[in-house]
């Protein structure tokens, strides 16, 4: 087990190493960063995107889905609908949402709720993977 705070934080992690034996910390220099997403999210299906610079993949459950997008520096998610809210969170990047006409930038950590039937779009910065939540059980289809 690894704390990735390298014992700077004031929370959980914070507690001294011989209370949970076998614990390593890790300074941030000796945490990789990863940019694309590990073999245990791209073995799920890929999904067909309507977006040029822009992969998904999708986690599906009985009738919703969780999809995890991985965009290019510069793609561009055209304006689009839908009758079912969305809720999101950059896991890396940076990305513009535009949610009925009004526009707002998310880095890393940042979260998003799409309203049920607002036109939104977006463009992306970097490299940013994101993921969604789809209160629908079809919103993407696998390739």
């Amino acid at each position: 087990m690894y704390l990735q705070d390298g014992g700077k934080s004031k929370g959980f992690s914070s507690f001294p190493h011989f209370i949970f034996p076998g614990v390593k910390r890790l300074s941030k220099t000796n945490v990789k960063k990863i940019s694309t997403y590990p073999d245990v999210i791209t073995s799920l299906p890929e999904a067909k995107v309507a977006c040029e610079g822009g992969k998904a993949w999708i986690l599906q459950a009985e009738s919703t889905q969780l999809v995890f997008f991985q965009f290019e520096n510069g793609a561009d998610m055209p304006a689009h609908s839908h009758i079912y809210p969305q809720w999101g969170m950059v896991i890396d990047g940076e990305m513009e949402l535009t949610i009925d006409g009004k526009p707002q930038r998310f880095k890393k950590g940042g979260e998003y709720l799409v309203p049920a039937g607002k036109p939104h779009c977006a463009r992306f910065f970097k490299d940013t993977r994101v993921m969604d939540y789809f209160s629908e059980k079809n919103r993407y289809k696998p390739k």
